[in-house]
């Protein structure tokens, strides 16, 4: 939003000037005219570099982060709870907000909104920020009337998404610390260690082991072909991370990640937890199930789940109920197909939708604390085999040595 600059006199005749944040010209005279100000010029300010502010700037922007969705919408609801306009609330948690980039959107949604933009219009304009599942509810808010309610429900539903997501990343730290670090010391190792073996092996004179031999040979190999190495891992990398962006190595990696031996049914779960829990959140704010199904593939995050949600959404709109088509996709479990049917059959299917999320969010817990503890000594193992050989390696010589002169 740029700056203008204005000039003018107030009641008493004396000339005025100030700075303010607005979305036109018009905008800034007219809040000046409110103020009984007799505006003679407004000008946009011209930011010089040295005073450019890297927030502003996209590339040193901060990242709009769930937590600040989740705060924002927490403390939304409680002003339209409280009676505060719309416009006041937007005002007041686009001043209070620390993060530049959430300012500015905010900012952004509060003018759309004073210039006669619904509040769901306005959000939708920042789809990297509000997704189609924030807007649809907040739009159903607004013609309901219930828009401090959907919003409580909304936070609830992104602090479980959240609280998932954070057990996930929990449960990974600690054996990619242990990997990095285990890289780090191999590599530590066939840099300066082993040769500093090697000078010595050499002043010895003797036939070494395979073994030592190997790991020599290995160590040269690295210490000459450094470069290559490592340019070698930097296209292995970049290739890996275009693949996986691509259509077809998306589809691969999402069908390999529900087949997995031991992470699969933790995948199996983790989408159908989130499934239920977005459905459960947007059937009980009212959305129709054919617009909840449409937003909820395409927050599924696996395609082989989004396909199968579109399947269903298919079959119902041709008139078939939600179990049936769910049990031909073979993606969801039988428990939750005869869960819902059930809930289609009194009439209560939001609240077999919650009940189906609580239970899979709480399956995910225990997956990920057995998970946890099969991945840690399982690392641990394989760690200590590597270094150990490599050390015992180094040191089959000496042995050797010792028992010649024995």
């Amino acid at each position: 939003m740029p700056k203008f600059q204005w000039e003018g006199k107030g009641k008493d005749g004396k000339n005025q000037k100030g700075e303010m944040m607005a979305t036109s010209e018009d905008f800034v005279r007219l809040i000046l005219k409110r103020q009984d100000i007799a505006v003679s010029k407004v000008a946009v300010k011209r930011a010089s570099i040295l005073s450019t502010d890297l927030g502003s700037i996209a590339l040193f922007a901060p990242a709009v982060k769930t937590r600040d969705i989740v705060i924002f919408t927490r403390q939304f609801a409680t002003m339209i709870n409280a009676g505060l306009p719309l416009v006041q609330c937007l005002d007041i948690l686009s001043s209070q907000t620390d993060n530049i980039s959430m300012r500015k959107v905010l900012t952004q949604v509060k003018s759309d909104v004073e210039g006669g933009s619904t509040f769901a219009d306005a959000l939708k304009k920042h789809p990297k920020i509000f997704n189609d599942l924030y807007c649809n509810l907040v739009a159903a808010g607004e013609v309901g009337g219930i828009l401090d309610t959907i919003m409580n429900r909304l936070a609830a539903y992104m602090e479980k998404n959240q609280s998932i997501v954070k057990k996930v990343k929990s449960a990974m730290t600690y054996p990619i610390a242990v990997v990095v670090v285990g890289i780090l010391v191999l590599v530590g190792m066939l840099w300066k260690i082993i040769p500093m073996f090697e000078k010595m092996f050499q002043d010895m004179g003797s036939v070494l082991p395979a073994p030592t031999q190997f790991m020599i040979d290995l160590s040269q190999a690295f210490q000459n072909h450094i470069v290559l190495i490592f340019l070698f891992m930097a296209g292995f990398v970049v290739l890996t991370m275009l693949f996986v962006k691509s259509n077809i190595g998306r589809e691969i990696l999402d069908r390999l990640s529900l087949q997995l031996p031991i992470l699969g049914p933790l995948f199996r779960k983790l989408a159908v937890a989130k499934f239920t829990r977005t459905m459960s959140t947007m059937i009980t704010s009212g959305v129709p199930i054919l617009d909840s199904l449409t937003i909820t593939s395409k927050t599924a995050g696996n395609r082989v789940v989004e396909r199968g949600i579109v399947y269903v959404r298919e079959k119902i709109s041709e008139g078939k109920n939600l179990a049936e088509p769910m049990a031909e996709t073979k993606v969801f479990p039988s428990m939750v197909v005869q869960m819902i049917g059930v809930g289609e059959a009194t009439g209560a299917m939001d609240t077999m939708m919650s009940k189906i999320a609580d239970f899979y969010e709480e399956e995910v817990d225990t997956a990920i604390s057995q998970l946890t503890s099969l991945i840690e000594p399982f690392i641990m193992v394989m760690l200590s085999v590597l270094v150990g050989g490599l050390v015992i390696s180094m040191y089959l010589p000496i042995f050797n040595l010792a028992g010649n002169i024995k």
